[in-house]
């Protein structure tokens, strides 16, 4: 009788999470009051930390450092975009530019669905439904926020659907990086004519709005050719290990 009872308890286990994690209509619910839950935990206790900090330490001092904090990405990455604009400018004296990127310190909530930690629902104070933001952590490209249901959802680079403009080694040879679902990235549609190698760095173009130019995306490990173009495999230089806090790039310029 105890082993009838193990089998059918086995049995209806094994159903309600296959149900559990194969159904959107299961998750969806679940992960929403998971989410609701856990950015009330994280305000809740980003206002604790902050008030035992301004009891116990010098209230002045601690504001002064967290402001550095949140700017010293921003500054960074206009350092980037400001090297590589004053490269192009030798190169063209008659060029001008103007340069305004915005960058914030944005949070992550939870992963879209069990098993997939290529995709993560964000925190985004006026968040713009109808644009493409790029997400980056430190000097490296770690993906883009695309809108789904009305909300922020990060791609981290491995998803298949994470894509934006490159340029490939020292040519700047163009070409569309995506995910594979894999460890590694791929870079599309480089013209054949370029000479790409293995090593080869691999930056952002900022031709697509999204990122500025010049961002760190990986090194190429090999190239082959396909219909006309050539197609490259990357490394990538964000590791995604502990995906809490990024910086978004609200505007390029």
């Amino acid at each position: 009788m105890n082993k009838e009872v193990f089998s059918y308890s086995f049995v209806l286990i094994a159903l309600l999470v296959g149900a559990f994690y194969y159904s959107n209509t299961i998750q969806e619910p679940i992960i929403s009051s998971l989410n609701y839950l856990k950015k009330s935990y994280h305000n809740t206790s980003s206002y604790i930390e902050n008030s035992i900090d301004k009891h116990f330490f010098q209230a002045q001092e601690i504001a002064n450092l967290k402001e550095k904090l949140q700017t010293y990405e921003n500054n960074h990455l206009i350092m980037q975009e400001l090297a590589s604009e004053i490269n192009d400018m030798y190169s063209e004296q008659n060029s001008s530019f103007t340069l305004t990127p915005k960058v914030e310190l944005v949070r992550t909530i939870s992963y879209e669905t069990f098993g997939n930690f290529n995709r993560l629902w964000m925190d985004i104070p006026e968040y713009n439904s109808s644009k493409i933001y790029g997400l980056t952590y430190k000097e490296f490209v770690a993906g883009i926020i695309i809108n789904k249901n009305n909300k922020p959802l990060a791609l981290l680079n491995q998803d298949r659907k994470s894509a934006y403009s490159v340029y490939v080694g020292k040519q700047s040879a163009p070409g569309i990086v995506h995910g594979n679902n894999n460890k590694n990235l791929v870079v599309n549609f480089i013209p054949a004519w370029f000479d790409i190698k293995k090593g080869d760095e691999v930056l952002t173009s900022g031709l697509d709005n999204i990122f500025i130019k010049g961002l760190k995306v990986g090194r190429v490990l090999s190239v082959n050719a396909a219909q006309g173009y050539q197609n490259a495999i990357i490394e990538p230089y964000y590791k995604s290990i502990e995906p809490n806090y990024f910086h978004m790039i609200r505007s390029v310029k």
